[in-house]
């Protein structure tokens, strides 16, 4: 259960140096990286990215001619924390490095840093606002806080992890400690757990009455009745508590003609998208404090999607369940094929655009590198060249470091802009399909753990094996 945060680095009149040295120096600090243990990178070398994104930066510069002054955006930083206990800071590292390699479509450099100095785990994320190329700013747009969001919880539910359901908009504070488990309950809402939970053993409106008083909730008389719950210091009339609540409800509630809606701080499915839903763990609700109310809107949610399970399965014309479990498998396998061959063709992207710049980059410092070798006084040739001397041997590096040399000769720039129109082909066509597999996917597998319980089979994995894309709670509902 990932919340995510993105905010943008300004120079803010000072220098670009000293704006990127608080933020990179804060997210490598070893005492919360495990001495220097849990950070990783893209493009740069995590303990001077600093120095790199300043040297990206003034190649811009030099290239485009453009400078914001005050108001430049030097970099991005985002933070990924996760629910206590759900991954470990490992797991958050490789988490957070899948999440900026597909924000940033491996066309920035980026660094990512797990944090261990709090009871949650979280990442930090810090990439370059120039491109690989040194000719482009990644261009922030409205609502991208939003769509980081999204990306998050897609990556979580690829990794089998829970994601939030119906996140609010942020008002300053942890939206998951907001949404999540650890939210008090509202005066309101403790009197209507304890009116669901007494409710089911009532004969009549007084027994009602009788045992709220039991339960230690305080009755006053008016021209509407008032309760106060065990704690509180004031009353809560009981026309505020909501319909479900009057006097009308409650005896037709009691007589079993009305069953209260469910209320969204009583109920929070982790996956809405598919149809038919998951199935609700009722014993394991009412374990943690979900009164009599609750446990009879889930025994009716819960026959409902048994019934939309059952119309699944009829349309798709899956009437044995070896066929079921066939396509949940097929559909996985596609899925998974799909993903990974569009992995293997982002990285082949990246590779090509790094190795077109360095291709680009030597043919332009290459006399300037011979000249500085050929130099009687070095030393001053190099103060006077600086940054192409370095940017010619950064290129040298990189032809080295992927094998160019004798044996292996550089190809052409020409080549190179083939194979990448070729592999972006490919990767269009896989992405028109990626969606409809991966939405086919977690249908077949959420009817399949429903079918799974319908029939008894205990050994379901809602597809842990094959995709690791469904929900990892145990769904016994009774």
């Amino acid at each position: 259960m990932a919340a995510t945060w993105i905010k943008a680095l300004h120079r803010s009149g000072g220098s670009i140096a000293a704006a990127l040295d608080r933020t990179t120096d804060y997210i490598a600090n070893p005492d919360k990286t495990n001495g220097g243990e849990l950070i990783d990178s893209f493009e740069c070398d995590p303990f001077t990215a600093q120095s790199e994104f300043r040297l990206s930066k003034r190649q811009y510069e030099q290239k485009t001619g453009r400078d914001q002054g005050k108001n430049d955006v030097i970099a991005y930083h985002i933070r990924m924390s996760f629910k206590p206990g759900e991954v470990t800071a490992e797991q958050a590292l490789e988490l957070g490095m899948e999440l900026a390699s597909r924000w940033t479509k491996n066309k920035h450099q980026f660094i990512v840093a797990a944090h261990t100095n709090t009871n949650n785990p979280h990442v930090h994320i810090v990439y370059n606002s120039v491109n690989l190329n040194c000719d482009r700013k990644y261009q922030d747009f409205k609502r991208s806080a939003i769509a980081l969001r999204r990306l998050s919880d897609h990556i979580c539910l690829e990794k089998g992890l829970t994601v939030i359901e119906k996140p609010g908009l942020s008002r300053g504070w942890n939206r998951t400690r907001h949404l999540g488990a650890d939210k008090p309950l509202s005066v309101r809402g403790q009197l209507r757990c304890l009116m669901d939970s007494v409710l089911p053993d009532c004969k009549d409106f007084d027994g009602f009455i009788a045992a709220l008083k039991a339960a230690g909730v305080e009755i006053k008389h008016g021209k509407q009745l008032a309760f106060r719950p065990p704690g509180s210091k004031k009353f809560s009339r009981q026309d505020t508590l909501g319909d479900d609540y009057s006097i009308s409800a409650i005896i037709e509630r009691i007589s079993g003609k009305r069953v209260a809606s469910p209320r969204e701080e009583t109920v929070a499915p982790l996956m809405t998208r598919s149809a038919p839903s998951l199935f609700i763990d009722i014993q394991a609700k009412i374990q943690e404090g979900k009164g009599g109310g609750y446990e009879n809107w889930a025994r009716i949610f819960n026959i409902k999607q048994m019934a939309k399970t059952l119309v699944f399965l009829r349309e798709n014309g899956l009437d044995n369940y070896d066929d079921l479990v066939e396509k949940s498998a097929a559909a996985s396998a596609e899925y998974k094929s799909r993903l990974c061959r569009i992995k293997e063709i982002e990285k082949r992207l990246g590779e090509i655009s790094e190795l077109q710049k360095h291709i680009g980059t030597y043919g332009k410092t290459r006399e300037v590198y011979k000249q500085y070798l050929n130099a009687k006084n070095r030393a001053d040739f190099f103060e006077e060249h600086r940054a192409d001397i370095t940017l010619c041997r950064a290129a040298k590096k990189h032809f080295d470091d992927a094998g160019y040399g004798r044996d292996k000769r550089l190809p052409t720039i020409s080549s190179l802009k083939q194979e990448y129109a070729v592999l972006l082909a490919e990767k269009r066509e896989l992405y028109s399909g990626y969606r409809l597999a991966k939405s086919n996917m977690i249908e077949l597998l959420t009817a399949k753990s429903n079918t799974d319980k319908i029939l008894g089979v205990d050994s379901w994995t809602l597809g842990r094996d094959t995709s690791r894309a469904g929900n990892r709670r145990d769904t016994r509902g009774r």
